[in-house]
C-alpha cells in the first residue's frame, strides 16, 4: 500500500516542486536595484563647475534638480575635466 500511495504521489511532488521554484526565480530576477543618487554641482558662466553639491537624480524626470528647490541654479553632472554639460533631474 505504501508503495502505490508513493508512485501515485511523486509525481505530484515533482510538479509542485518545479512551479513552486518558477515563482521563486521569476520573483528573484524583478527586484530591482536601488541607485545612489547622483551628485549634481552648479556651473559658472565658463561650464566650469563649482563645488557646490546638491543632491539629484539622472533618471529624466519632467523637473530639473536646482539649487533651491525651484527658483534656485539648475545642477549638472560633473565630467571629466570638471566642465558641467549634462543637466540632472529632481529625486
Amino acid at each position: 500500500m505504501k508503495t502505490l500511495f508513493l508512485k501515485n504521489m511523486m509525481p505530484f511532488a515533482v510538479i509542485v516542486m518545479g512551479v513552486s521554484g518558477a515563482f521563486v526565480t521569476t520573483s528573484m530576477q524583478s527586484v530591482s536595484e536601488a541607485k545612489a543618487p547622483a551628485v549634481g554641482y552648479i556651473a559658472n558662466s565658463q561650464n566650469q563647475c563649482l563645488n557646490i553639491p546638491v543632491a539629484c537624480d539622472d533618471t529624466p524626470r519632467p523637473f530639473l534638480c536646482r539649487l533651491n528647490g525651484v527658483s534656485g541654479a539648475v545642477a549638472y553632472e560633473q565630467e571629466d575635466g570638471g566642465n558641467c554639460v549634462q543637466p540632472l533631474y529632481r529625486p
